[in-house]
């Protein structure tokens, strides 16, 4: 039996795999476009709220704590924490960038010991 020398490469099912590869790109690119589909969802009769609140802490560059906007002592800041749920409530955090990290820590603190799970820290 005679082996044909291999002289040529079949481009056929390159391109075959090139166009479906194509065909993907562009069917998944029109839908990162569109952030959300519209939808008219049905209405329940046991609608449930769910109450969550978000509750912004401040530091500014001098180190001074803030509960939205309000300037407090750390100690009454954390009296205010201990009042929020853990499990519900959601925490941002912001600092100034000339703020000592020791501040930052401290809240950081107090929000693990209170084992709260929603936290974000606000940056640019």
């Amino acid at each position: 039996m005679r082996r044909e020398r291999f002289d040529k490469i079949n481009v056929v099912p390159f391109i075959d795999i090139v166009l479906v590869l194509l065909v993907i790109v562009l069917a998944t690119a029109t839908f990162a476009n569109k952030k959300s589909v519209k939808v008219n969802l049905p209405t329940a009769s046991s609608k449930q709220v769910d109450e969550k609140k978000t509750i912004m802490i401040s530091i500014d560059k001098k180190g001074n704590y803030f509960y939205e906007k309000t300037q407090m002592p750390l100690k009454e800041l954390e009296e205010k924490l201990k009042k929020l749920n853990p499990k519900k409530d959601i925490v941002s955090l912001q600092t100034d960038q000339k703020t000592e990290f020791q501040k930052f820590v401290t809240i950081i603190d107090i929000l693990k010991s209170k084992k709260f799970e929603n936290l974000s820290v606000i940056t640019k």
